[in-house]
């Protein structure tokens, strides 16, 4: 028996869950410009969002925390890029998230998308807003029925527990706006690099697709920050700094 050692030149074939949503259609467009297989899951009531590029990917219309729709979108991708939506009252983003570590290839890249709230070691310093008004707010919208900022961090919670190739991409306050180019990244909220807090939509989801072909970002959760800001140029580079993206 020989070994074939030819390069794999196929394209990557990427499932996008959330693909409606604003980071979701940056998403895809940053995926099809590297001319990648796009499957989007989305619900079916969000279809039309994606009709500017229905002819260039597959749409799987559901749930993104049913076990069907999701076992049926990520087989066969070498990756998953999920948007963590914390919506409702129905553990929401843990059963997306049970859904996608379940059912997602054994070796894909599973790439997650949340804010800086979520913490892996306890060591992130945040600011007396984000530790005061954060669970005010997060409390409200619970009571509320809307949103259920816990259930965001028990899936970051199942993600770190998980033995498969994950990154839980954390993002600061975010604006439109054209592409500054790749957000630079510290392992903890409060590093310096992180100060400007403030990124542009379009390169969280840069971030988020690059982090398919980064193996240095496996069992990561890196906090990002544009690249454009101040804290970023001044302290882009430093030895004491993990890996960073400068601007282009």
């Amino acid at each position: 028996m020989t070994i074939d050692d030819t390069p794999d030149t196929r394209p990557l074939r990427v499932c996008i869950v959330g693909a409606s949503g604003k980071l979701g259609r940056y998403m895809i467009q940053h995926c099809l410009d590297r001319d990648y297989q796009v499957v989007a899951v989305c619900r079916p009531e969000s279809v039309p969002k994606l009709d500017d590029v229905a002819d260039r990917i597959e749409i799987i219309p559901g749930r993104t925390d049913d076990r069907a729709v999701i076992a049926r979108a990520v087989a066969g991708c070498d990756g998953v890029l999920t948007v963590l939506a914390p919506w409702g009252v129905h553990d929401y983003s843990s059963g997306t998230t049970r859904a996608v570590l379940e059912y997602a290839e054994p070796d894909a890249r599973l790439i997650f998308s949340c804010g800086w709230h979520i913490t892996r070691d306890g060591l992130d310093r945040y600011s007396w807003q984000l530790r005061y008004i954060v669970p005010i707010v997060s409390t409200l919208a619970r009571w509320a029925r809307v949103v259920d900022v816990d259930d965001q961090v028990r899936a970051a919670r199942l993600i770190f527990d998980s033995d498969t190739r994950w990154t839980v991409v954390r993002g600061s306050d975010l604006e439109e706006g054209e592409s500054q180019g790749l957000p630079v990244w510290s392992r903890h909220v409060g590093d310096p690099i992180l100060a400007g807090n403030l990124t542009r939509r379009i390169d969280f989801a840069l971030f988020m697709v690059a982090a398919l072909t980064n193996d240095t970002l496996v069992r990561e959760a890196p906090a990002i920050n544009g690249c454009a800001t101040e804290s970023a140029r001044a302290y882009a580079g430093r030895p004491a700094q993990p890996a960073h993206s400068p601007c282009r």
